[in-house]
Order: C-alpha cells, then sequence, then structure tokens
C-alpha cells in the first residue's frame, strides 16, 4: 500500500459524517497533484451525493446546458463497469469536441479516469479525477496510480453508504480462508508469483482463489475484488 493511500484510508476511517465527506475530494486532489477530484452518487435514500473540487460555475453550465445528455463520461459510465480513460473515448462529434473544450475553459482537467461503482439496491456511483499532463505523462500517471483510485472510490463509496444510513445487500457467498489469504497478499501490493511464493501454492492454484473470489464478490477484476473486500471490511491491509 502506498503512503498516499494509507494516510488517505486513515482519514477516511476517522470520518463519519455526510458533511465531513463532502470535503475529502479537496484532501485527495492535493494528496495526488490533479486539477480534480469528483465523487457523485444517486439513490442515496432517495438524495443525492456530491463531494467535488469543481468550479460551481462549471457544476451550473453543465447543468443549464443539459450536458449530463452528451457527456462521453457518464455515457460510458452508465454503459459498462470497467474504468474509463478520458482520451480513449469518443469525442468525434462537433457538440462533445466543444463540450470538452468548454470544460477545459473552466478548469476541467484534459485528461481523465473515472470509475464507475454499482450496488445490488440500485446504488450508483461515479469517481473521477482528472489532470493536464500530456497523453505519455497521464498514461505513466495512471501506471502509478490507478490501482490507489480503484480502492480509494469503492472505500469512499462504502463510507458515503454508511454515513447515509443506506443499507447494502452483500451478496454472494462466504469466502474461504485461502482466498481471503491471497485478496490480502495482493491487496498489500505483492504481485501474483510473489503471493504464490508467500502462500506455498502454484500460479495456477492462486488463479483459480482468484477466480473464485471475483466470482462471489461480483467483481470486474481482481483489483475490483480487492476494493470490495476492503470496502466490506473482509480484508484489511
Amino acid at each position: 500500500m502506498t503512503r498516499k493511500l494509507e494516510a488517505f484510508l486513515e482519514r477516511l476511517e476517522t470520518t463519519d459524517t455526510v458533511d465531513d465527506l463532502s470535503s475529502l475530494a479537496d484532501v485527495l486532489r492535493g494528496a495526488y497533484g490533479v486539477e480534480n477530484v469528483s465523487y457523485l452518487a444517486t439513490n442515496l435514500n432517495g438524495q443525492p451525493f456530491v463531494s467535488s473540487t469543481y468550479d460551481p460555475g462549471w457544476a451550473a453550465h453543465y447543468e443549464s446546458q443539459n450536458y449530463m445528455l452528451i457527456d462521453p463520461v457518464v455515457r460510458g459510465a452508465l454503459q459498462q463497469f470497467h474504468p474509463l480513460d478520458w482520451k480513449k473515448l469518443d469525442w468525434s462529434t462537433k457538440r462533445t469536441r466543444n463540450f470538452l473544450h468548454e470544460s477545459i475553459e473552466f478548469g476541467v482537467g484534459k485528461q481523465g479516469y473515472t470509475i464507475p461503482i454499482r450496488g445490488p439496491n440500485g446504488q450508483a456511483a461515479i469517481f473521477a479525477v482528472n489532470h493536464n499532463s500530456s497523453d505519455d505523462g497521464w498514461s505513466r500517471y495512471l501506471g502509478q496510480h490507478a490501482h490507489d483510485f480503484m480502492l480509494i472510490s469503492h472505500y469512499f463509496h462504502q463510507k458515503v453508504l454508511t454515513a447515509a444510513n443506506v443499507t447494502e445487500t452483500i451478496e454472494g457467498r462466504e469466502l474461504s480462508p485461502r482466498e481471503l489469504d491471497v485478496l490480502k497478499c495482493l491487496g498489500v501490493g505483492l504481485s501474483r508469483g510473489k503471493t504464490a511464493e508467500k502462500l506455498a501454492i502454484s500460479e495456477h492454484t492462486l488463479r483459480v482463489y482468484v477466480d473464485s473470489a471475483r466470482y462471489k464478490l461480483g467483481a470486474l477484476n481482481t483489483t475490483h475484488a480487492v476494493a470490495i473486500a476492503l470496502a466490506r471490511g473482509v480484508i484489511a491491509v
């Protein structure tokens, strides 16, 4: 676990109210050196929840122009579960290009990364960070921090559900002790090879445990499985 991630999770652990949680986007922006951080959740007892560093003028302009209807980031987040790298989305229409240029004028970074989050009771959330780096710089940045953002997004979401008194039904069967061991090792940053060596199992057996844990947790990938397990308190790293 990186020092930045550990420090933020410690801060998050001691934050218990919705009002206090709303200020944590500023904390994350400073810690990770990005232009903006935004978290938006819907269907929380009928109320949305927002923690964002965006310029309020941009938020008002976005709403007045009904940009949610054409925003490639929002459309992509609604259509898939995997994280979205903004530069890989479709910005080919004139309106989406104008939208992108306007967002940059309001201080939204030209590069971005969005993680869609789904809950079994209809909860939905979007966690996003954006930056003004070059394409190459952004690729390097994501290589260093994408894992942290996956964990933070799900851990943050779980905290919001708790603070808003939203009961989330946990689906899936209980993880076995070995599956927990595997997720914990991967959660602290060990490679698959090092994890297999530490647990004295083959990498093939490791893959079986990982795939089983992902299935039980309903996770999209290994990092997602670790994030869900952490958010539910099933493992600690």
